[in-house]
């Protein structure tokens, strides 16, 4: 198994987990990690993986996998296919994918799907979204500040919320310059945008309460795996931070998440989205489901272990491995997918439910963090990812604190959800080394 590295990292340790568990071995290719850990990282891939290439930039090429291939072969390795969770790289999997003889995306569709202006308008144009997209540029700014309509600013092309947010009348374009050069000294996130740099759109604002949907697509046949419910997101200058998330959802009734299904089939459908797995992030007001974008990819933060807690079994990247490795044959899999997915009237077959929190960190420097015991449920899943002594700019991407997972019976969810999600704002405790005002 082929596994993608951005800079050295990409959720390997679950990913290896993940692959070794089904007695395979694992190659990775990984870019140049950033200065502070290239002594430590590659060594620490080394010690996971069977074999490991880390290149001599900080982006992967397509000819550094196509290369990689070669080596393989070379070797006599056979490998079965080719897998990242880092959406940079995920047309770089497509390649992988179809060099293999794999089932899956192509490039071009991977980079349409990205291409959000175009995605946008494309969707308006079939029915299935009521927004439209323009290219931003000073002069588009202006005009859509002059008629006082609600617009949302994102890039063309990128990646963890970086850059996206509300236009206002004092939104200016500098702001937008100083978002640009911050995504170009970023070495993490510079190669998440286009080759021309960061591209910045405007689009209708698309009203209602957000939601995501976790499907698995099989020989152009998709499975909602779970259906998130964004109870908590808070949209500031610079980014929109997404902070809690509950599944099933608590404000839908079954018939429109059952609508909602039969919508976002509708959306795969007209992309010609055949196989892959995808979280397709949704608005749903009085006049229906809207789109605010599909991500070729599983979700980020818990939503992979808060699906193994809905469905009592498999997580999302186990759900997305396994279409992988049964692609060619792919119905024994199907009819396991389909005994845990939601039906189409929205209908669940499981008894469970989920809520986890997203902590985000403050500029400043870490003196404290820690968790707070004092909990009415305990979380299954903990995530601290700062430490003491650690130094958070400021940005205008979401820099994560922790996460944390709790999971409780559906019967069972109106009565703990109530007590659980304002004492869960406090799970994790911080402080600062100079408290701001």
């Amino acid at each position: 198994m082929l596994l993608l590295s951005h800079v050295g990292f990409s959720f390997m340790e679950d990913l290896v987990s993940t692959v070794t568990a089904r007695g395979l071995k694992v190659y990775v290719l990984s870019s140049l990690p950033e200065p502070h850990f290239q002594a430590s990282r590659p060594g620490a891939l080394a010690d996971l993986a069977d074999d490991v290439r880390v290149t001599d930039g900080h982006v992967l090429t397509p000819r550094d996998v196509e290369d990689h291939l070669d080596r393989l072969e070379a070797a006599g390795a056979s490998v079965s296919c080719c897998l990242t969770v880092w959406e940079g790289y995920r047309h770089l999997m497509a390649l992988a994918n179809a060099r293999l003889g794999v089932p899956d995306l192509d490039e071009k569709q991977v980079l349409e799907l990205r291409d959000k202006l175009t995605l946008r308008n494309r969707l308006a144009d079939a029915g299935l979204s009521r927004g439209r997209a323009s290219a931003l540029t000073p002069g588009t700014l202006a005009e859509r500040q002059r008629d006082g309509g609600r617009y949302f600013v994102k890039p063309v092309s990128g990646i963890a919320s970086f850059g996206t947010f509300p236009l206002t009348p004092g939104t200016t374009w500098a702001d937008l310059e100083r978002i640009a050069a911050e995504a170009r000294a970023d070495t993490v996130y510079a190669s998440a945008f286009t080759a021309d740099g960061m591209e910045f759109l405007v689009e209708d604002y698309v009203p209602g309460r957000e939601f995501s949907f976790e499907v698995v697509v099989v020989d152009d046949e998709p499975h909602v795996v779970a259906v998130h419910e964004k109870c908590e997101v808070t949209e500031t200058a610079g980014t929109v931070l997404e902070n809690a998330c509950v599944s099933p959802p608590t404000s839908l009734s079954q018939e429109e998440i059952g609508v909602g299904i039969r919508w976002v089939a509708s959306v795969l459908d007209t992309l010609g989205l055949g196989w892959g797995c995808f979280h397709v992030e949704a608005r749903h007001a009085p006049g229906g489901w809207d789109l605010i974008e599909v991500n070729p990819r599983v979700g980020g933060s818990l939503i992979s272990p808060s699906v193994a807690a809905l469905t009592g079994g498999p997580n999302l990247l186990d759900l997305w491995l396994d279409s992988l490795l049964t692609a060619l044959r792919p119905d024994g899999f199907r009819k396991d997918l389909k005994a845990l997915s939601f039906a189409e009237d929205g209908s669940t077959p499981s008894g469970n439910a989920t809520f986890f929190r997203v902590f985000f960190a403050d500029p400043g420097t870490i003196r404290e963090v820690g968790l707070n015991d004092g909990l009415p449920l305990q979380p299954v899943v903990t995530h601290v990812l700062l430490e003491p002594g650690d130094v958070v700019e400021s940005s205008s991407r979401e820099v994560f604190l922790g996460q944390l997972l709790w999971s409780m019976d559906l019967t069972g969810r109106d009565a703990v959800l109530p007590e659980l999600m304002p004492a869960s704002e406090r799970a994790i405790e911080i402080v600062y080394e100079t408290e701001r005002a």
